[in-house]
């Protein structure tokens, strides 16, 4: 009777840790879970960052991607080690348009949803070897923007308002729950945990001074940018918001509902912000993004309502039938074999999950390296290296840039002759109306600001060279020599009588080869 009575005791707290086990594991799918919807919106955004952003780096596709530019093949197989680039094959303009208009091809298909997978693999493989072509460019959105496909690969992003969706004709999951889904919101979430450390370790975020030496950098503000430069009080109160946001940013991963739908809003309207106020690119457009997987189905409910509403359900439900009513006529292309095949596909999920699982733990590690707490294995990093999946998160951390500045380059022409080579004008060393506008582009910021940082000497050689050619091939009075100048100015929002210093960077005979 006593063995029996132990038997019992036994089982019933089996019975509990099975119950107590099952709450957790509620609980923690409940937090990974994303609405299929919200991964077909998320589809679609990446979708139309691809074409965007091939269509703003199309403007400097000359400079940046061949070599005729600052960074020749000769320099970029010189100077980096492991250069994986199918853009890096050829150097002329021409293929470089090709690449970029077959990218732009997936990045649609991906708006559409059309062979979802395989469109975002290779959107994902395309935006990596692009930015192994030109490292110089890169900015905290691009390693974003990466991770964001790089996930996708893993995700079902096809399930929902897509032409997959329509060719299959059955509804698809409401809501996804995997190491995948829960992959995509942690990187959110380190996003903002590892930048927020970094912002810890300084002192104006702390002191609620970083916004407003941020908007006292011309070279960054833009728009409304400017209008808000000398509101120090909302600047400051901008400042608090901001790191208390990041600070609180593991809560995206613990609320559940309307509750995490106000966060990542409250996340999401201090991007769009950005985006009407700095000179940054398309990292705002990047993030939001990134933030609406963590939308509740209560959300995605209410904008199917308004999509009924408006007529927009209908108009396309009708064109998805007539989509489905046209593929049923063609043949299909995929093996029987394998489509119909229960075993592999459940083989090919596991598979699926773990790798997701391996990159997932290597991408903490990278991050928490990134912040001194830990280290990333040998092997690791290479695997890291390789697949762009490295990341550190450093924007505007641990302060802002102490200097705006602006670049003078004083060139020789050949018949004596003095010219600024950069901008084809006068040179003038005085301090411009706005910094800004002498960077055509962000990315020309990004670039130029680098060529400043110590340690990019070989680039200062580079940009020089790409100057001299640029400048020959357009003017009929060649350039002799040129000389580059960092004019910087100390960055003191409360004194406006900082004095300019000009850093010599480099003087180039434009007559010799591409030093390296």
């Amino acid at each position: 009777m006593a063995s029996s009575g132990g038997g019992a005791v036994t089982d019933g707290r089996r019975a509990r840790a099975r119950a107590v086990a099952g709450r957790v594991l509620g609980a923690v799918r409940r937090r990974v879970a994303i609405d299929a919807r919200a991964l077909a919106a998320f589809r679609i955004a990446l979708g139309l960052l691809v074409v965007a952003d091939l269509a703003l780096r199309s403007r400097n596709l000359v400079a940046f991607y061949t070599d005729r530019g600052v960074l020749p093949r000769a320099a970029l197989f010189a100077d980096y080690t492991g250069v994986y680039s199918v853009h890096a094959l050829w150097g002329e303009a021409w293929i470089q348009a090709l690449l970029f208009l077959v990218a732009a091809l997936f990045g649609l298909a991906l708006v559409v949803g059309y062979r979802t997978r395989l469109a975002t693999v290779l959107s994902w493989a395309l935006l990596l070897s692009l930015h192994v072509r030109n490292p110089m460019v890169l900015n905290g959105g691009d390693i974003l923007f990466r991770m964001l496909l790089f996930w996708g690969m893993f995700l079902p992003l096809g399930e929902r308002w897509s032409l997959d969706a329509a060719r299959r004709d059955r509804q698809g999951r409401s809501t996804v729950a995997s190491v995948a889904t829960a992959a995509l919101l942690i990187q959110m979430v380190l996003l903002y945990v590892t930048n927020a450390v970094h912002k810890l370790g300084g002192t104006q975020w702390r002191t609620g001074e970083a916004v407003v030496y941020v908007f006292s950098l011309d070279q960054f503000t833009v728009l409304l940018g400017n209008v808000l430069a000398e509101f120090y009080p909302l600047l400051r109160v901008f400042t608090y918001a901001w790191i208390t946001l990041v600070v609180l940013s593991p809560l995206l991963l613990v609320l559940t509902g309307r509750l995490r739908a106000v966060l990542a809003s409250l996340f999401a309207a201090m991007h769009l912000g950005m985006l009407v106020t700095m000179q940054i690119g398309l990292f705002p457009l990047v993030v939001v993004a990134g933030l609406l997987p963590f939308y509740p189905p209560v959300v995605w409910s209410a904008v199917e309502r308004a999509s009924e509403r408006v007529g927009l359900t209908a108009r396309t439900q009708t064109l998805r039938t007539r989509y489905r009513e046209a593929t049923e006529r063609l043949p299909d292309v995929a093996p029987p074999a394998l489509s119909r095949s229960a075993v592999l596909a459940r083989a090919r999920t596991a598979a699926g999950s773990a790798l997701a699982l391996g990159f997932l733990v290597l991408v903490v590690l990278s991050n928490a390296q990134a912040v001194g707490v830990a280290d990333v294995p040998d092997d690791g990093e290479a695997v890291l290296e390789v697949t762009g999946t490295d990341q550190y998160w450093r924007m505007f951390a641990p302060d802002p840039l102490g200097t705006d500045g602006w670049y003078v380059v004083p060139a020789n022409l050949t018949d004596g002759a003095s010219v600024d080579a950069l901008y084809d004008s006068a040179v003038d060393w005085d301090r411009p109306p706005n910094v800004d506008s002498r960077y055509p582009t962000a990315r020309w910021r990004k670039y130029l600001r680098n060529v400043w940082t110590s340690g990019n000497w070989n680039h200062r050689s580079y940009f020089a060279h790409y100057l001299c050619g640029q400048w020959n091939r357009s003017h009929a009075t060649g350039l002799d020599s040129l000389e580059l100048y960092y004019m910087a100015q100390e960055s003191q929002p409360y004194n406006e009588t900082e004095p300019i210093r000009g850093h010599w960077l480099h003087t180039h005979d434009c007559a010799g080869p591409l030093d390296q």
